[in-house]
């Protein structure tokens, strides 16, 4: 009895280390975040804005993001925070989405933009090729663990043309 115990616990301990590195490793190895005054840049220079909520439909303790994102024709940022995780990305949809079903139902009507690699505050490059005017929404998505982590609607309505 006391050998099976001892594995029950070392195993659990196990598993608690190994899901605490990967929680703890993106913020161990993240790059320094962008300035505030890059972040005002980016903003004065913003075509758009929309905000990041906590209380979207698949946002939880874990998964989540706050603050308010700017949209230029060359960069994306927010001035906030999202939840540490590993792999984001941040993709453009020309609807809103606030599940993980819905993010899967609609991935092939968006484009991925670029890797988040900061959790307070990011500002990520626009490849010449996305037009931002044709999406609506911004979202950040854990392409490692297939998580919605948050989104922010930054123009009305439902986009039709996409690239």
């Amino acid at each position: 009895m006391k050998k099976l115990l001892l594995v029950v616990s070392h195993g659990l301990m196990l598993v608690v280390g190994f899901a605490a590195g990967i929680y703890a490793l993106p913020i161990l190895i993240a790059p320094p975040p962008p300035s505030p005054a890059d972040v005002q840049a980016q903003a004065a220079a913003a075509r758009f804005t929309g905000t990041f909520r906590r209380d979207l439909k698949d946002s939880d303790a874990l998964h989540w993001g706050e603050g308010t994102l700017s949209v230029s024709n060359e960069r994306i940022g927010l001035a906030g925070e999202i939840a540490p995780g590993p792999d984001y990305r941040l993709y453009l949809s020309p609807q809103f989405v606030e599940t993980e079903a819905d993010f899967k139902r609609l991935k092939h009507t968006m484009v991925q933009v670029g890797e988040v690699k900061t959790f307070k505050n990011f500002i990520v490059a626009v490849p010449p090729s996305i037009d931002v005017g044709a999406y609506r929404t911004a979202i950040v998505w854990c392409e490692t663990f297939g998580e919605f982590i948050s989104a922010a609607r930054y123009q009305e309505g439902e986009a039709h043309g996409r690239q």
